[in-house]
């Protein structure tokens, strides 16, 4: 399709329940609820009760064997019309991005008018599974006549057969975890605790100012779900409980090794995002439909670009440092052309190290095939609502929740001229996605 042929897509707004950390508020709400809360709250929050949308794409990083079309169900359990269609898809920690990426693109392309992107997380509900041997012992079964022939297949059965097993929590192809790649990466750029726990609690900082001013008050669901005794309720019906007003450097320093035990190791509990359950939407359209229904556009969705590296040659989460000057190249912008940068903050180690990636003229000639560095963020203008440090990190979650933040920021800006955002997720099996919002 020709150039002139591709529209502009305008991000409407979005919506997201408050993010708990796992086993906490969301603990017993499982993924098809949570699918069902944000997308039935960003149907009301713009009244599209009855329509059919052009696709509604939302995904997960964990799916959940019962809910195999869970897009759909999700659908059907709302307020939309049902002749709505939709997909799931999963892109580890960008599954979000990717679904957001998907409906634009059907959108720029004239196939829909608008669309819903979203994902969520219940790591509270990680999926069990059995054994290979005793699942197969199972459908040997079905197939078997006779008592005898049954008996013959679950004999010799043992005890340690019948636990379960979860989804692995390293990466198949490194056996290592995530943690343990970034603990890695964190030596390889000479990144110190000191400057990982500076960067956390500004994470925490600028996501309690954030809320105290009221940023998130149309952004975020009120969850009603908690228990009597629950700490949700003393942070209030709409506040991602792992923030913490009262942190410090001293606090964060005391915390020990989560994955490298020795006096080496760099990374903790407290400049890690940790397991979160949530969920989050975004309402994408055209411009015409947007103004059609008298809906708001708070920003536009430009350009994005993914990148994968080898990871047994490269830090397993710096793909975004790939991503980033192909993008920048293709809209012959500089890496300071931007008034806010929503980098996930998987780990703090991980930012940083992405970071110092883009200010090394090295790296930036050896790796990216660029004449010289890309040059600094400005630190002032990095995660000013906050990132997943503090808030928390639902997988699939995050970059929805990161598109709406941004969208936000960039339509209440004051200042002349355009107005542009960058957001930055890193994911498992060494892959990252980069995204241009422009007001």
């Amino acid at each position: 399709m020709a150039q002139k042929d591709v529209r502009k897509v305008a991000v409407v707004g979005g919506v997201r329940l408050p993010f708990m950390r796992m086993a906490t508020d969301l603990s017993k709400v499982d993924l098809l609820e949570m699918l069902t809360l944000v997308t039935e709250g960003l149907v009301k929050k713009y009244k599209l009760e009855g329509q059919r949308l052009g696709e509604v794409a939302l995904g997960t990083t964990f799916f959940h064997p019962n809910y195999w079309n869970i897009s759909r169900d999700t659908v059907l359990r709302t307020s939309l019309s049902p002749l709505t269609p939709a997909l799931g898809l999963q892109r580890a920690c960008a599954t979000s991005l990717e679904t957001t990426i998907t409906v634009a693109n059907k959108i720029a392309l004239g196939q829909i008018e608008c669309g819903i992107a979203g994902g969520a997380e219940s790591m509270s509900n990680i999926a069990l599974f059995l054994k290979p041997g005793l699942a197969q012992r199972f459908v040997q079964s079905s197939k078997a006549k006779g008592f005898g022939s049954k008996f013959k297949i679950w004999r010799g059965l043992k005890l340690q057969d019948l636990f379960p097993i979860s989804a692995p929590g390293v990466e198949l192809s490194t056996g290592k975890s995530m943690g343990e790649h970034c603990e890695m990466m964190a030596k390889e750029w000479k990144i110190s605790r000191e400057d990982q726990d500076k960067l956390s609690l500004k994470s925490h900082q600028t996501g309690i100012a954030a809320f105290k001013k009221g940023f998130y008050d149309d952004l975020i669901l009120e969850f009603n779900g908690a228990g009597a005794d629950s700490p949700y309720k003393a942070h209030g019906k709409k506040q991602d409980n792992n923030l913490r007003a009262d942190t410090s450097l001293e606090k964060l320093a005391k915390l020990k090794p989560a994955f490298d035990p020795s006096p080496a190791g760099t990374l903790t509990a407290g400049n890690s995002s940790p397991f979160t359950d949530g969920a989050a939407t975004v309402l994408l359209a055209s411009e015409e439909w947007a103004q059609k229904n008298n809906l708001p556009v708070l920003a536009y969705i430009t350009d994005f670009e993914t990148a994968a590296i080898d990871v047994h040659h490269e830090g397993l989460l710096m793909a975004p440092a790939f991503a980033m000057p192909k993008m920048l190249a293709r809209q012959q912008l500089q890496l300071q052309d931007f008034n806010y940068y929503e980098i996930h903050e998987a780990f703090a180690a991980q930012v940083l190290c992405t970071l110092k990636a883009w200010e090394s003229e090295e790296f930036c000639r050896n790796k990216l095939g660029l004449s010289k560095a890309l040059g600094s963020v400005p630190w002032e203008r990095l995660n000013v609502c906050g990132g997943s440090v503090a808030l928390g990190h639902p997988f699939g979650a995050t970059g929805a929740r990161q598109i709406a933040t941004l969208s936000k920021l960039l339509s209440s800006d004051p200042s002349s001229g355009p107005r542009r955002g960058i957001i930055s997720v890193c994911t498992g099996g060494g892959m990252g996605t980069v995204m241009l919002l422009e007001r």
